[in-house]
């Protein structure tokens, strides 16, 4: 009788203790996501269908297999723990330089004629994958772990330190930098220096270095602009960065004056998104013809069909999908993981920024993919793991640390019911006071 009584109590505590599975899972994550997914099977679909007729089922059908890769990679990342993860991250991090470096020597020629770049892996003109997509989560985790390791070993915080901490974080960038050249991918570095700038910010560097740094880029990005105006600013611009990636600054400026050659894509991407209007022309419609639409351009495909409400909605499920890996963020009680999520955060909110906005004319052209919309398995595979990362990090958490924080907020609830309680209380003794008086 007392083994029995014994092991029901010892249940009791366990049940306490322990969080069980759907607890754990982020459902509130897992749906925007879930949604943008959908919504960009049916965007492939409707430009595949109308550019490729013949390919439209194979796409979509490649894209359904690498939601699903995606998934079981995400799900075997949720169930490592920060310590496992720590652990990995340097070899994660040595293993996608080493792939960064397959592009520039296999590559496809076509590719490289269209895009101007050597990023993808090829064989036999047969695209294979973007190492650069995948570098980008080795690169979250292995800055991640030189800001914790670096911040605990400090007792006390200078300024000097920040100065060590930002040149750790450029001698991790220095061999992506080299390698993005090599690739001539200056759109994918874009990425990867956002990533860094969300890492540093939320890292604790003193604003008086961080002021003067915004204040130089944002002096360049003008004189860029200024150059790109100017005939003879695009030739100097011509010796930093190819002609390629300049005629794409042109075409931004000048949309609808080399429609013919380079500015067709921008061009054609404005008139998808203004024939669209309010509502949209309706399910399926892919009238205006926009270059590569089945991946870069595939908010013009959404923009077509539903118009400004579509659009508004896909825009409103990024937010939702933002707003709620800040929530677990903010909630986690793990340094490695935060800055994880940051960098996480800052990657999908470039990306979402970059890619709508050069649809819509705000930006000029990189060739950066629509986070879990554009057809593509690297960047789908990419986003869908970096998703997996933010759900480990409720996942993983101390079952301790859960009930502290849900026994605090119960205790709050019922102070407040209590005082609540206590007021109405005065208040009718106050009453029956003066009814006697």
């Amino acid at each position: 009788m007392n083994n029995k009584t014994n092991t029901i109590k010892k249940k009791k505590k366990q049940s306490k203790t322990k969080l069980s599975f759907d607890s754990r899972i982020d459902y509130a994550l897992i749906l925007p996501a879930f949604l943008l997914t959908a919504i960009g099977l049916y965007a492939i679909w409707v430009a595949v269908s109308h550019d490729y007729p013949t390919q439209a089922v194979k796409m979509v059908g490649q894209q359904g297999t690498w939601i699903i890769v995606g998934v079981i990679l995400a799900l075997i990342v949720m169930h490592m723990d920060s310590r496992l993860l720590w652990n990995l991250t340097p070899v994660f991090y040595g293993f996608g330089l080493i792939l960064m470096v397959l592009p520039i020597f296999f590559y496809s020629q076509s590719v490289y004629d269209l895009t101007g770049a050597r990023n993808w892996i090829a064989f036999h003109n047969t695209n294979l994958f973007q190492p650069s997509e995948l570098m980008k989560i080795a690169y979250i985790l292995f800055l991640a772990r030189i800001v914790v390791s670096f911040q605990n070993k400090l007792k006390k915080r200078y300024i000097r330190d920040d100065f060590i901490l930002i040149g750790k974080i450029i001698l991790a960038t220095l061999p992506i930098a080299v390698l993005a050249a090599l690739q001539e991918d200056f759109g994918t570095f874009m990425v990867f220096l956002a990533i860094a700038a969300g890492i540093v910010l939320v890292s604790g560097v003193s604003w008086k270095i961080i002021l003067p740094v915004l204040t130089a880029a944002a002096l360049v990005a003008a004189g860029i602009v200024a150059m790109v105006m100017n005939p003879d600013g695009q030739e100097l611009l011509g010796n930093v960065f190819s002609q390629y990636q300049v005629n794409r600054f042109v075409a931004w400026l000048h949309p609808f004056e080399y429609t013919q050659t380079f500015s067709l894509q921008q061009s054609r991407a404005l008139i998808a998104i203004g024939v669209g209007g309010l509502f949209g022309r309706g399910f399926g419609v892919a009238n205006v013809n926009v270059p590569v639409r089945e991946s870069d351009m595939i908010f013009t495909v959404i923009g077509e069909d539903f118009g400004f409400v579509g659009s508004t909605f896909v825009i409103l499920l990024y937010f939702a999908l933002i707003y709620r890996m800040i929530r677990v963020t903010f909630q986690s009680n793990n340094q490695f993981y935060i800055f994880i999520s940051t960098g996480i955060i800052m990657m999908i909110l470039f990306h979402v920024f970059e890619n709508i906005g050069a649809a819509i004319g705000l930006l000029p052209l990189t060739g950066i993919p629509l986070p879990f919309i554009s057809q593509g398995g690297s960047a789908l595979i990419s986003n869908i793991i970096g998703l997996g990362l933010v759900l480990s990090m409720k996942y993983n958490q101390l079952p301790e640390f859960v009930m502290v924080r849900e026994a605090g907020r119960k205790s709050l609830e019922n102070k407040k019911a209590r005082l609540s309680r206590t007021s109405q209380q005065r208040v009718k003794t106050t009453g029956r006071r003066k009814s006697s008086k």
